[in-house]
This record gives C-alpha cells, sequence and structure tokens, in this order.
C-alpha cells in the first residue's frame, strides 16, 4: 500500500485529496502546523476507509527543522503533494515588507525547503512522485495579487527544474495550476461561478493526474485555455488593463 504526504494539510485542497487518496487505498501523512485538529481529521479518515492515516507538527516557516521532521517520519512516503500556501493582501504587501516576505516564505521559500530534503531522498530511493500546488496567478503578473502570483511563478519554475533534474533518476515532479476554488482562503471574493471549482474537483484532477503521469495540469482543465488568452495580450495593451 502506498502512502502520501500531505503537507499544508489543513487547506480545503489539501483536506479534498486527503480524502480522495484515502478512497483509493492510500495511507495518509497530514502534515501541517493545527496539529489538534489533524488528529481529528486523521481518525475520522481511517476509520471511514481503512487505510493508516496519521498527522504530522510541520511549519513550512521553519525551515531549520525541515530536515528533522522529515527524518522523523515513520514511513518514507511514495508520494508528496506540497499544499502549503496563503493568498496574503496585496495592498498590505506593497506598504510592508514583512507581509510580502510571509508570502513568499510562505509559497515558496518553505516549499523549496522541505521539497530539496525529499528531493534527496527520492533521487536516492529511484522512485516517488511530488506535486506541487502552483496557481494560475503565476502565469502572468497582474496588478490585483502579483506578490502572491510571483511567488507562485517562482514556484512553479522551481518545479520544471526539479522535473528535468530528477527525471533520470525515476522520481516524477507534477506541477498544478487552480484556477479559482471555493475555499477559505477565497472566501469573501467575489468569483464566476462557471470558473470556479469546488476543492473536490481539484483533488480528482491531482489524483488522476498522478495516475496518468502528467507533467503539468490546471484545474479545472479550461484555465490552461484561459491563460493561453491571458499570456499573450500584448504587454502595450495588458499593462492597461485592470486585472
Amino acid at each position: 500500500m502506498k502512502t502520501i504526504l500531505i503537507l499544508g494539510a489543513s487547506s480545503d485542497i489539501a483536506k479534498a485529496a486527503a480524502l480522495r487518496f484515502a478512497q483509493e487505498k492510500f495511507n495518509v501523512i497530514l502534515a501541517g502546523r493545527d496539529i489538534q485538529n489533524l488528529k481529528i481529521e486523521a481518525k475520522d479518515l481511517s476509520i471511514r476507509h481503512s487505510v493508516e492515516v496519521k498527522a504530522a507538527e510541520f511549519d513550512a516557516l521553519k525551515f531549520k527543522s525541515h530536515s528533522a521532521f522529515y527524518s522523523a517520519l515513520k514511513i518514507s512516503p511514495d508520494v508528496v503533494l506540497c499544499a502549503v500556501g496563503i493568498l496574503g493582501d496585496q495592498t498590505r504587501s506593497e506598504e510592508n515588507f514583512d507581509h510580502a516576505k510571509l508570502i513568499i516564505d510562505t509559497n515558496y521559500t518553505g516549499c523549496v525547503s522541505i521539497l530539496n530534503i525529499i528531493a534527496e531522498d527520492f533521487k536516492n530511493k529511484k522512485s516517488g512522485t511530488i506535486i506541487g500546488i502552483s496557481s494560475v496567478a503565476g502565469d502572468r503578473g497582474r496588478q490585483s495579487n502579483y506578490t502572491y502570483g510571483s511567488a507562485k511563478a517562482a514556484f512553479s519554475s522551481y518545479l520544471s527544474g526539479l522535473r528535468n533534474r530528477l527525471y533520470k533518476s525515476g522520481v516524477h515532479v507534477i506541477t498544478v495550476k487552480p484556477g479559482f476554488v471555493r475555499t477559505r482562503m477565497t472566501e469573501g471574493m467575489k468569483l464566476p461561478g462557471l470558473l470556479t471549482a469546488d476543492p473536490s474537483q481539484a483533488a480528482g484532477d491531482i489524483y488522476r493526474a498522478w495516475k496518468k503521469g502528467k507533467n503539468e495540469i490546471y484545474t479545472r482543465w479550461f484555465w490552461k485555455y484561459i491563460m493561453r488568452i491571458i499570456i499573450h495580450i500584448p504587454e502595450g495593451i495588458f499593462k492597461k488593463l485592470n486585472l
């Protein structure tokens, strides 16, 4: 039976992914800061789906703790899903660098720190899959969220390079780029209904991407074509748009 480690397991997409992989008879390790709630969720998943589910305390911003965290896992995972991330506040990030740094470190630096450790382990084992949740926001910077978008752009580039590096070692890396998803992170935002997915839909796309060995996916699928249009808008026009 395979094991998936989910980093940032308290997010709505991460919870949906944990459920989907447990339904597919994966053992699951839920890692995040809210250890008490994760223990409750772990017990519930384990009982409902007859798989082993454990909770582990993990803080993406405590970089120096990452090596010890991974070494302490009783089972080396077969799949790792990095769902760490925060949207943050764009205006605040423009006025307060500490907030900008929080957005960057959560969405990029912390992910790189832990995934570098995991990548080395998978490389030595010559097996495993790393799945990173990036965002369509990283495909092109927009005034409404460019601090977040820039961190996700960096993360997408990191995952691309990691995929290239680990390919010959038999390790696969998948980049997931969600568009609008109904989560706590987007609560209060006016989202276009037809273009907005539920976490369960995103989780289904993630599971199918793992099963089919995809390199990069957009979730939902139509965001691939939406972003293709946005990417190719000439800069002279794009900079005048209110996006």
